[in-house]
């Protein structure tokens, strides 16, 4: 991934952050499938020096295959949003600004393990479930549905375990623009206030109380 300095992240505890916030993260690689993706659910894990991703893919999926040899790679997407030049203040002083798109994103690379071992599985999507349903009123458990049902379910998926062996980070929050052009996206974010503008302007918002 190409990381400009204004924009790298090495912090391994906010990109932790990040992909726990936004776990459904897009599975890469290269094999006899030729590039391949995937997209799924995971949980990290505080395990090695980068964490563990765990997650299970469809059994028919051809990726399986092509997952049990070679490097992969996770994307994590975090909050993005197109900004307009008409929040520069500097628009009005000289016209000389262009429209661009802030984002935040994580790429963790690995090799995954092929977990099939039925107890391990049924951890994991006992784990992955508790992950989702945190917050829940009632929140919904495997235990919930039937043992023999669960057990049809969990012969479908196989699990892999992704150790990561490298994490990079990508923040690209307006930090290439003046002051004023930066307090200008925040209000503008502000005002907007779709998708993820609002949770963009308060990051923003931060780095200018870190700053200062």
């Amino acid at each position: 991934m190409y990381q400009p300095d204004l924009f790298r992240v090495d912090d391994v505890a906010q990109m932790h952050a990040l992909m726990r916030a936004r776990p459904f993260a897009t599975l890469i690689s290269a094999g006899s499938l030729g590039l391949y993706a995937s997209h799924l659910p995971t949980v990290l894990k505080d395990e090695g020096p980068y964490g563990t991703i765990e997650c299970h893919l469809a059994r028919p999926n051809p990726h399986c295959q092509d997952l049990a040899d070679g490097e992969a790679l996770m994307i994590f997407q975090g909050v993005e949003g197109y900004i307009t030049p008409n929040w520069y203040p500097s628009k009005f002083a000289h016209g000389k600004v262009v429209p661009t798109w802030n984002y935040a994103v994580v790429h963790a690379y690995g090799r995954p393990a092929v977990m099939r071992d039925a107890d391990w599985l049924r951890r994991h999507v006992g784990e992955l479930t508790a992950q989702q349903e945190r917050g829940a009123a009632k929140p919904w458990a495997v235990s919930d549905a039937p043992d023999r049902y669960v057990e049809t379910m969990l012969r479908g998926i196989i699990g892999f375990r992704f150790a990561i062996t490298r994490l990079e980070g990508k923040w690209k929050m307006s930090q290439n623009r003046e002051t004023q052009d930066r307090h200008g996206v925040v209000a503008g974010l502000r005002t907007r206030g779709d998708g993820d503008d609002l949770e963009m302007a308060e990051y923003i918002a931060r780095q200018f109380k870190r700053e200062g």
